[in-house]
């Protein structure tokens, strides 16, 4: 049926040939397809915009409800901001994505009965980018997590903090014993 409308665009209209002004018919069918092929040209790049923005808002919704069940597990941002969490509104995140659609950079806000803040995330997602899956939900696989938290103190003092939101602990350092010192294999240098 789309199809059938975008052909009857570019067909001249029978009104255009029985026109009864002075005018030769060529110019006004020129003027016809003129004014029919702006009309595809704006209505084919709305339609991109309109497709874009939909899998922006489908990639911020995925990787946000994603972050948000990380976070509702953490114990340090359950004791500074309070339980339940809940996401800010949509308006108020940015969304950077690069890699076709590989990597995306987000922030969004969130909120608890203590107080609010901000996540920021860097996500990456496997897989190729095809029309199916513009369709399926995408797994992303969170790498970088911080938290933002703004805590309002009693006395007029409030407090900020960052949190490091991590599946990973945090690696423990140990000396390097195993390590010796090559000699160089240039007799130059000995």
């Amino acid at each position: 049926m789309l199809g059938r409308r975008l052909i009857s665009l570019f067909k001249s209209s029978p009104a255009s040939k029985l026109s009864g002004s002075a005018k030769p018919v060529d110019e006004g069918i020129s003027k016809s397809v003129v004014r029919k092929a702006v009309t595809f040209v704006l209505f084919t790049v709305t339609g991109g915009v309109a497709l874009s923005a939909l899998d922006d808002l489908t990639i911020y919704h995925s990787c946000s409800s994603k972050a948000l069940e990380k976070v509702s597990k953490n114990q340090a941002v359950i004791d500074a901001i309070g339980e339940p969490i809940a996401k800010g509104p949509w308006y108020n995140a940015t969304l950077a994505v690069a890699h076709k659609r590989q990597s995306v950079s987000c922030t969004f806000p969130v909120s608890g009965p203590q107080g609010s803040g901000i996540l920021q995330l860097k996500a990456v997602r496997d897989g190729d980018d095809s029309w199916f899956s513009f369709i399926r939900p995408r797994d992303w696989d969170i790498l970088i997590m911080d938290a933002l938290l703004h805590v309002p103190g009693n006395d007029e003092k409030h407090q900020t903090t960052r949190i490091s939101i991590s599946d990973f602990p945090p690696l423990a350092c140990t000396a390097c014993t195993d390590c010796k010192p090559q000699e160089s294999e240039n007799p130059e240098q000995r």
